[in-house]
């Protein structure tokens, strides 16, 4: 049986994440976190509505979706598409899209182990985007297997590039060090030099070690950086409450300190596997002080802990100097305008030999000594 669900409270937690795997992102927690503090809601632009399929009372295949009525928040950009829409004289908005709000992480977006019932999810986002009158559908950043199958049902693959650290075994951070060649190694040496000496130090904490205080700490360092830059922020402080409170086996969070004042801290999110770069912001500006907070005291905690891949998150080409390497991710399109769906499609098709070349340019530049 299927069922379009409005929000993801009406689903047992056990069940859903009985699905959706380890992935934190995906955790029920995560995203009744999100809808529970008003950061996905009508209001904010992203309006759940989750196919699931039912064998009585057993979910057995779930979707995450979402009507759209802006590109907000979502990492794969289509403004130039919505922009042609409108000089047309049609509207872009809304549109369904499948994705992890304000998250730009690879992983499952059809929640199903047989792949029946995956065909039968993507039908019905399908069905949901004429019944609601949607230009399109869209799905972001599925992993590699999915965005393979999900393609082949008519939707259109683009490719985009992320960087990603992958642990070699490392025995410590000069362990790593001893890897990069000689210039990049001396680089991040003096980054991390400026840093100690200005009297920076920086604490570690996870769980349930994360106090009250650190969260708001975190979220007025989290709101200034977005206010310096000039922007708004997605998420608000009783999001990082709720989600600390439902999940905090899943969260690192480092706090810069400065004569025993915290003035910078960033949050990751973490599994057995995997460290999520995610959020940070700062009090005070140092030289060096954002790739320490987010790169290097994430780095050791990941070669501590024996995690094998550190995902740094969208853009940034920097990251590559520091042992990020580049790594294909992917989203898949469909719109409902044969007209403008040919046009994409020829644009899509242009625009992944120029990210195959680029990707092949940045492999080049690896920091890694050649063997």
């Amino acid at each position: 049986m299927l069922r379009i669900l409005d929000n993801i409270s009406a689903i047992d937690a056990a069940k859903w994440d009985a699905l959706s795997g380890n992935q934190p992102f995906l955790r029920h927690a995560f995203l009744s976190s999100l809808e529970a503090a008003g950061c996905v809601s009508e209001e904010t632009g992203w309006i759940t509505c989750f196919p699931t399929l039912w064998e009585e009372d057993e979910l057995v295949g779930a979707m995450p979706l979402y009507l759209k009525r802006h590109s907000w928040g979502e990492y794969v950009f289509d403004w130039a598409w919505a922009d042609a829409y409108r000089r047309h004289g049609f509207e872009y908005y809304p549109k369904l899209v499948s994705a992890i709000p304000f998250t730009p992480v690879p992983g499952l977006r059809l929640l199903a182990g047989k792949p029946d019932d995956r065909a039968k999810l993507l039908s019905a986002a399908f069905s949901l985007a004429e019944e609601m009158g949607a230009s399109g559908l869209h799905c972001l950043f599925p992993d590699d297997s999915q965005a393979e199958e999900i393609s082949s049902y008519g939707m259109t693959l683009r490719s985009g590039i992320q960087f990603h650290w992958r642990n070699e075994g490392y025995a410590d951070f000069e362990d790593y060090l001893a890897a990069m060649n000689h210039e990049k190694r001396k680089k991040v040496r003096q980054e991390r030099r400026k840093v100690f000496d200005a009297g920076i130090s920086f604490a570690r904490k996870t769980g349930e070690a994360i106090t009250e205080e650190d969260w708001h700490f975190f979220e007025s360092c989290y709101r200034n950086t977005y206010r310096e830059h000039h922007s708004s922020p997605y998420l608000n402080l009783e999001f990082f409450l709720k989600m600390g409170e439902a999940m905090p086996e899943n969260l690192l969070l480092v706090i810069a300190y400065r004569a025993g004042k915290p003035i910078a801290s960033a949050l990751d999110l973490f599994d057995e596997n995997r460290l999520y770069g995610r959020y940070w912001g700062a009090m005070e500006p140092h030289s060096g002080l954002h790739f320490e907070t987010c790169y290097y005291q994430g780095l050791e905690f990941c070669i501590e802990r024996k995690i094998h891949v550190f995902e740094g998150g969208a853009q940034g080409a920097h990251k590559l100097a520091r042992g990020f390497m580049p790594v294909r991710t992917w989203s898949a399109h469909w719109l409902a305008h044969p007209a403008f769906s040919r046009a994409v499609d020829e644009f899509l098709g242009e625009e992944a030999k120029g990210m195959a070349m680029h990707m092949a340019e940045l492999e080049e530049s690896a920091p890694f000594r050649r063997s």
